[in-house]
């Protein structure tokens, strides 16, 4: 029989819950708002000009009166990475079950995909450039190889790393290499998925980023990485340091899609995200 000390305080499962979930919060906000208020201090006290470096006020005038022309770059860079993520997802998915089809295949297949991985975005991004039919379709693909590799790497790591008893006893009852891959070596895979996932999240942003910065593309159809290299050429700090916060903010909310997508796939079922009793 499980018994408690009177004299230990403990709080509800519940309270204890919302109790974790507001320090979670609350701390890295207060950690923002004391750096910010720093920055702020620092930049009155020493007297620095705008154009070396703004405060924190005049980067927040600068993103309200510039968003008109920051916007529409957020939501192009935001369509590049979306799509370019969902492109690495469907081709790292199913490239990864190509290769675990047989060691020949990944032998043979596997290398160049390593090639690609090690090859500097920046180094292959004025030949994507030449050859692709537009410069959204080059940003596209630069992202879309930036960030295929984690998700590959780690779906085949998922699909060779199922519990070989498992595989033993689906032989035992006759299925098929169909039925296996459906019924044990996807689901056994979908944490290394999910962690593919994550990286290849903020690597499609940090690639979509680089390859306009490669690309030099202006006019309607620019991102926030131009609008960063146009406020630096123009001296316009306030509005780089507004286009930069804007980038941080994206690339947080992927990073908190993805988790929470994550979190929603294996909460119920795998160690990882289930919360320890003792």
């Amino acid at each position: 029989m499980r018994t408690t000390d009177p004299q230990t305080p403990h709080l509800p499962v519940g309270r204890g819950e919302h109790a974790d979930l507001a320090l979670r919060i609350c701390v890295p906000v207060l950690v923002i708002v004391v750096l910010t208020l720093a920055w702020y201090i620092g930049v009155v006290v020493s007297g620095v000009p705008p154009y070396i470096l703004p405060s924190p006020l005049a980067v927040a005038k600068a993103l309200f009166a510039d968003w008109g022309t920051l916007a529409p770059a957020l939501w192009v860079t935001t369509k590049i990475t979306l799509v370019s993520l969902i492109l690495a997802l469907i081709g790292g998915v199913g490239f990864a079950v190509f290769l675990v089809q047989s060691r020949w295949i990944e032998i043979a297949f596997y290398p160049l995909a390593v090639i690609l991985q090690v090859t500097p975005i920046v180094a292959i991004s004025p030949l994507i450039l030449v050859y692709a039919p537009s410069t959204q379709a080059a940003l596209l693909i630069c992202a879309f190889l930036v960030a295929f590799f984690p998700i590959l790497s780690n779906m085949v790591q998922g699909l060779k790393s199922v519990d070989h008893n498992l595989l033993n006893l689906f032989d035992l009852y006759g299925a098929s290499r169909w039925q296996t891959l459906v019924h044990l070596k996807l689901p056994a895979a979908q944490p290394y998925f999910m962690t593919g996932l994550r990286i290849g999240g903020g690597l499609a942003l940090i690639a979509a980023v680089v390859a306009e910065f490669a690309a030099g593309s202006a006019g309607a159809g620019s991102g926030l990485a131009f609008r960063l290299l146009e406020a630096q050429y123009r001296l316009n700090m306030p509005r780089l340091f507004a286009a930069l916060l804007l980038l941080s903010l994206l690339g947080v909310a992927i990073f908190a899609l993805t988790s929470f997508i994550s979190w929603l796939s294996l909460h119920r079922w795998h160690e990882s995200s289930i919360k320890r009793e003792n």
